[in-house]
């Protein structure tokens, strides 16, 4: 049985354009793509067609990747630029108003520690699509405001508004949860 190839050995055999390797590294990242995928869209379907999309993107622009880089991160901006490109197309990054006044919180929020993959998963699902998107961004990619804001099409100072607004409907659908947990105690 032959030895797994490495990464690069990989990576210079889809340079190449050997199909056999293209479907090796489309298998050993899927995982990681699609992780990244499904926090910028709506349902799996839509994160598959953008993990397809982005490989796609990624097998075409070889020439340009520095062998010298990890992979990973080259990926995860692909992948980050497809699903935002694939939301922009499908017409449902809509900016919303939100009328409604959050409340304060009044307790330490204890639920956190209760919280599994699924759980957060649901709660990033009762964002909407651009706050969803500003905080994944933001809170776990690591872009800053003005980064966001050129992604995004929109002012620095909406792409903070929006964070804001995604930080507050998560703190009260967690105190929520919170209370939920609370009357099963």
């Amino acid at each position: 049985m032959l030895a797994p190839l490495s990464d690069s050995e990989l990576i210079g055999q889809c340079k190449r354009g050997k199909l056999k390797a293209q479907e090796l590294l489309y298998k050993r990242f899927y995982s990681f793509a699609m992780g990244v995928a499904i926090r910028y869209v709506i349902n799996r379907d839509d994160g598959l067609e953008v993990v397809n999309d982005s490989f796609i993107k990624l097998f075409r622009s070889f020439d340009s990747y520095d062998e010298h880089q990890p992979l990973k991160p080259w990926l995860r901006r692909i992948v980050i630029n497809t699903a935002l490109d694939s939301r922009r197309r499908q017409k449902h990054f809509q900016f919303s108003v939100e009328l409604g006044e959050v409340e304060g919180l009044q307790s330490p929020v204890t639920v956190i520690d209760q919280l599994n993959a699924n759980d957060i998963l649901n709660l990033l699902e009762q964002l909407t699509p651009l706050q969803r998107s500003v905080f994944n961004l933001y809170e776990i990619d690591g872009y800053n405001d003005e980064e966001i804001a050129e992604m995004l099409g929109v002012t620095a100072s909406t792409s903070r508004s929006y964070l804001t607004r995604a930080k507050e409907k998560l703190r009260t659908a967690l105190v929520k949860q919170d209370n939920r947990y609370a009357k099963i105690s």
